[in-house]
């Protein structure tokens, strides 16, 4: 088969995807988005460039749909010179995030489109009020209807939506939910998988040791940030080290701002340490910034206790990772992370907005190594069962089957999920 592609930052979600085709044989996979030096051998490429920003002189609410159409525009003008040069998909996959795909079906009308659909936007729930540290301005109110725009002309245009979770598919209104197929995301569980020896030799990264008595605590996020539950962290971290003089603690993440907004001032990491001082000792805690996947990998396998902490929001790949790498994880009691973890069986919960509770746990798993031993356990077992990637394929390859006609490859049985759930 044909497949096109069609995502910003190459390769984004469709990874595991783009490589399984590959493999299969016989397919032909060519990838619109943005320049980077992401490279997958077999994958024919072409990139767009935006002309331009948004216009100053529009509406600030308007500002990110004129982006959109910018996307919109200039994909559709490269997929127009792709079709020239005779390449017709059988099927469009996408990420409906950014607009980029809303003029396909101008291109090529009738194809069948599988779109990516993240998060609808939602002024009265979710993230928006969350947080009562970062009160969101009612003037800003109008900014998040808007950000709905380009989810509500990809619902109306032709196509088949997918979403990873349970909870990112609740945000989306009821008319809306009729069109998205919940379509779980695996890992790649050899990769992803415990080493119990991790913890029987030191852990070096860059100029930071962790000696084998040492208890580490690690903390994971693409930028340090609220959304991510950061500053609780930083705040949780003057217990635990008060507490525990053989505990050290990476935290992985860039300075830049993902979700939400920024600091009043410099990075949100700067900040904190403004606020904490030399309460965070630099000899104790290392911020890592960006690692490459080996040594992140390395690290959850080393890590004695893991933090996710996450608003009511998308659930990062690393919680995935760290189930599947049978971490010891403390996690936030949102539905982002109980579709996931279930208190006391795969992960302590906790109040994220509350650092002692979040230390209290982090010392219990310490403390308390049995308990520790079990979690870990359960925590990937949990993911053996309901992150397969051959399963998650298998449901994609159907997903295709049904939007183009064809017969899919038989399908390997999948177990029931077992949704998370907060006990006691």
């Amino acid at each position: 088969m044909r497949y096109l592609f069609v995502h910003q930052n190459f390769p984004g979600q469709f990874l595991h995807l783009v490589r399984h085709l590959l493999r299969a044989g016989g397919n032909e996979v060519v990838f619109i988005g943005e320049p980077n030096t992401n490279a997958i051998a077999g994958v024919r490429r072409v990139n767009y460039r935006l002309p331009r920003g948004a216009t100053e002189q529009a509406h600030p609410n308007a500002r990110e749909f004129d982006l959109a159409m910018l996307r919109a525009e200039e994909v559709a003008r490269v997929a127009e010179q792709v079709k020239g040069l005779g390449f017709t998909p059988d099927v469009i996959i996408g990420h409906h995030g950014w607009g980029e795909m809303l003029n396909l079906v101008d291109v090529w009308p009738g194809v069948p489109i599988i779109g990516y659909f993240e998060f609808y936007y939602d002024f009265l729930a979710g993230d928006i009020h969350f947080d009562p540290e970062f009160v969101f301005p009612p003037s800003q109110l109008s900014l998040v209807r808007a950000r709905n725009n380009i989810n509500h002309i990809a619902l109306t245009n032709p196509g088949i939506g997918i979403t990873p979770t349970r909870f990112q598919l609740n945000t989306y209104p009821d008319w809306a939910r009729r069109k998205i197929t919940l379509l779980p995301e695996g890992v790649d569980l050899d990769r992803c998988r415990p080493a119990p020896a991790a913890r029987r030799k030191p852990f070096r990264l860059g100029g930071f040791e962790v000696p084998v008595e040492a208890k580490l605590v690690t903390f994971v996020a693409r930028n340090l940030e609220p959304y991510r539950g950061f500053h609780s962290m930083m705040r949780a971290l003057v217990p635990l080290l008060g507490a525990r003089p053989d505990l050290r603690a990476i935290l992985v993440g860039g300075d830049d701002v993902s979700y939400g907004a920024p600091p009043p001032s410099g990075t949100w990491r700067e900040t904190m340490l403004r606020e904490l001082g030399d309460r965070i000792d630099p000899t104790r805690v290392h911020f890592a910034g960006q690692i490459s996947y080996d040594l992140y990998l390395t690290m959850l396998q080393r890590s004695d206790a893991h933090v996710y902490l996450s608003y009511p929001f998308v659930a990062s790949w690393s919680l995935r990772e760290a189930m599947a790498c049978g971490c010891a994880i403390v996690g936030s009691d949102t539905a982002t992370v109980t579709e996931f973890l279930t208190h006391d069986q795969t992960g302590l919960v906790v109040d994220m907005l509350h650092p002692p509770a979040i230390a209290e746990a982090v010392l219990e798993l310490l403390d308390n190594p049995r308990r520790a031993r079990r979690l870990r356990a359960a925590a990937r077992a949990w993911a053996e069962e309901n992150l397969r990637m051959d399963v998650y394929l298998a449901a994609f390859e159907q997903l295709i089957a049904q939007a183009t006609g064809t017969a899919a490859p038989a399908a390997p049985v999948a177990p029931v999920v077992a949704r998370g759930r907060r006990h006691g």
